[in-house]
């Protein structure tokens, strides 16, 4: 039998091409409601796009435990080697909006959700292990200046580095975006990282400190200025070509699951701040432990549906793993799903997208399209605590472990010291090869060149702090295309 075509309330619809009018020149009749429902529909398609993060690609997925952590961890996750669960990645654009090329220089997102039997656990990182900032605080502004200017509706990177410059910090994932790992080929072509300090803990109530790292399986390829010119004059959404003809061909793309560890108490002796999220822990003091395999295949059959709808969050996690004193991870665990709650609605994880697959019990109450009716476990239990031995109840056993803190509460000036150099220093005169820093160098100067004398001076100088030949180098730069 045909598929019959309905309204939304589901009523039989008999024609779906023409409207009701009086007589067959008009006008149209108000009581076409099934005209008024289509337009009406239409008119509200789009949602608000991401502040950020606008631009993305997705894939579902499985992730496979394949070494033991349970030294480190009780999540019921790692509790065995091959344990398995579904998983649902959105990579991105940072600064770009909705309809941004692919391939234009920006950090990109690397987001996973793993649906596991204990709830939804994310990992909302980046393609590097580093940040801008390291406060919370000034997100919004770093942000604005990425954005569009409210005069000229331009990108200014006058802006851009202005700010920069007044937070030394930003040194380091600057001078990564610059470098040749700025343009990535595709998603499936990148490392992925936490970035964050997140802690573990053990079925013993041992606390550690660690970092995700995702390796991909298929080798880091990354695009120059000029070759991701020519792209993007060919085509605006590349990434979201590569990656879905990639999946339908079956060549699913693969990311190793790795972690760095710190026992608790080296966080007081390791000589820089390991929850500040403008440095990187070193792979000699902290090797990569393996942990599991993420393979993606399958396409999303809805776009819209898996992939815009998705709404990742820091605060979404299992016993078992937990946050750290990183200010920036503090500030997300709110602002996330704050930004979710405005975006998509106050019940947006009981979207497919973020709904978990394993029971949920709450005592949130109605709010706009609540469609779930009570969870709690019991008609009568809409409040807690209540009587009712049915109702959903605390579990005291996936307590985390009290988080040892210390110092008086205040808002601490960061001062300009040297450790916001020392890591960019070694990046870049012991990482980078000598034909990398020319890349750099040029890339820079490209993209300060618009700025002005003063702003392009306060940036020269905090480059002449990482290593003078950084400074001497994208100075040079900048001379050869003023001439």
């Amino acid at each position: 039998m045909t598929t019959r075509l309905t309204t939304s309330a589901g009523a039989p619809v008999s024609h779906n091409d023409t409207s009701k009018t009086a007589g067959p020149r008009g006008p149209v009749m108000l009581d076409d409601y099934q005209l008024i429902e289509k337009l009406a529909h239409q008119n509200r398609e789009r949602i608000p796009e991401r502040v950020v993060h606008a631009k993305g690609w997705g894939a579902q997925g499985t992730f496979t435990v394949t070494h033991d952590i349970t030294q480190y961890t009780c999540a019921d996750i790692f509790s065995k080697v091959g344990n398995s669960c579904d998983i649902l990645s959105r990579w991105s654009t940072v600064a770009g909006e909705l309809g941004a090329a692919d391939a234009e220089r920006d950090v990109r997102g690397f987001s996973v959700k793993f649906y596991t039997d204990e709830g939804n656990w994310d990992v909302v990182g980046n393609n590097t292990p580093v940040f801008f900032i390291r406060d919370g605080f000034k997100f919004p502004d770093f942000i604005r200046t990425q954005k569009r200017h409210p005069k000229t509706n331009l990108r200014s990177p006058e802006a851009m580095f202005d700010f920069w410059a007044a937070q030394p910090e930003s040194v380091h994932q600057v001078t990564i975006l610059m470098s040749d790992r700025g343009i990535p080929v595709n998603p499936m072509h990148m490392h992925g990282y936490g970035s964050h300090t997140y802690s573990m803990w053990n079925k013993n109530g041992e606390r550690v400190w660690v970092k995700f790292h995702f390796r991909t399986q298929q080798g880091i390829k990354n695009h120059s200025s000029e070759a991701a010119e020519t792209l993007i004059g060919k085509t605006r959404e590349s990434y979201q070509e590569d990656l879905f003809a990639a999946i339908e061909a079956r060549n699913f793309p693969k990311w190793e699951l790795n972690i760095q560890v710190m026992p608790e108490a080296k966080a007081e002796t390791v000589e820089f701040n390991p929850f500040d999220l403008t440095k990187v822990w070193p792979h000699d003091q902290f090797p990569l432990i393996p942990v599991g395999m993420l393979e993606f295949n399958k396409n999303p059959d809805n776009y819209f549906q898996m992939v815009e709808n998705a709404a990742y969050s820091p605060s979404n996690k299992v016993p078992g793993i937990g946050f750290s004193p990183d200010k920036m991870l503090q500030a997300r665990v709110f602002a996330y799903a704050d930004a979710h709650r405005y975006r998509l609605g106050t019940h947006y994880e009981a979207l497919p997208a973020n709904a978990p697959k394993c029971p949920v019990h709450h005592y949130h109450k109605d709010g706009a399209m609540n469609f779930m009716g009570p969870s709690t476990g019991h008609v009568d239990a809409y409040y807690e605590p209540n009587q009712y031995a049915e109702s959903a109840k605390p579990d005291v056993s996936v307590a985390e472990p009290p988080l040892k803190i210390s110092g008086d509460a205040d808002k601490y000036v960061q001062e300009d010291a040297d450790a916001d150099y020392v890591q960019p220093r070694a990046l870049y005169a012991d990482v980078m090869q000598a034909d990398e820093r020319a890349r750099l160098h040029a890339n820079m100067a490209g993209a300060m060149a618009p700025c002005s004398m003063p702003v392009r001076e306060r940036w020269l100088a905090v480059l002449g702090r990482v290593h003078p030949e950084y400074e001497a180098g994208v100075r040079a730069e900048l001379a050869r295309l003023d001439a």
